[in-house]
């Protein structure tokens, strides 16, 4: 019984550690040729968003929405292969020789 739970302190700390070093990866997603830059953590937290500014204008704002649409789920995706990647590197840890880790 001790064994498990000392099993589970250690997936606690390593899923602790894994979220710690996501909040540091930041990835990126553009659109528009980079008018639009998104970037967000590999938690998916936004971190920061550029526009160019040929897109602050009344008569751009449909294309500043589709660009900012389409930068944000570009980095949202990037975002969650960095952390899935993550959680099978830490699942070969604690799981070797199970299929898919």
């Amino acid at each position: 019984m001790f064994d498990i739970l000392s099993k589970l302190g250690d997936v606690k700390k390593k899923m602790d550690e894994i979220k710690s070093r996501l909040d540091a990866v930041t990835v990126d997603g553009d659109a528009g040729n980079g008018k639009v830059l998104v970037t967000v953590t590999g938690n998916r937290k936004l971190k920061s968003i550029h526009i160019d500014n040929s897109l602050l204008s009344v008569d751009a704002k449909d294309e500043l929405i589709d660009l900012l649409e389409m930068a944000t789920n570009k980095a949202l995706e990037r975002a969650e292969q960095v952390s899935e990647a993550e959680m099978k590197a830490a699942g070969r840890d604690f799981l070797p020789g199970m299929p898919g880790f």
